[in-house]
């Protein structure tokens, strides 16, 4: 009887472990969204803000994505950090093109799943 507890238990935990990333990657594309949005609207400091939101959702994702959707995942992450880096120095154009990049592949790691 043990066993199968420990089993269903084990069973569970790795079904729900995906639900977790599909939700923070669900959070990160949100935020990687908005952070486009201002970028084009010339906002440097508010992207920055949703770059930075974004990449931590992302980075949780990370640690429960699997396969291919980590690979995007973690691509994207690297996007934002760039994003984030641009956008702090005020160049609103390059650090929106990384932003939209992320968009990318956070949509791309939701089709991987």
């Amino acid at each position: 009887m043990k066993k199968i507890a420990s089993i269903s238990a084990g069973l569970l935990l790795l079904l729900s472990t995906n639900v977790f990333a599909e939700d923070y990657a669900a959070s990160a594309l949100e935020h990687a969204n908005s952070a486009v949005v201002h970028g084009k609207a010339g906002h440097a400091p508010v992207l920055v803000e949703h770059a930075k939101a974004s990449l931590d959702q992302a980075l949780a994702a990370s640690i429960a994505a699997k396969g291919i959707s980590k690979n995007h995942i973690n691509a994207a992450a690297k996007e934002l950090q760039e994003s984030i880096d641009q956008g702090g120095l005020g160049q609103t154009d390059a650090a929106t093109k990384h932003a939209e990049a992320a968009v990318e592949h956070l949509k791309a790691s939701k089709n991987k799943s």
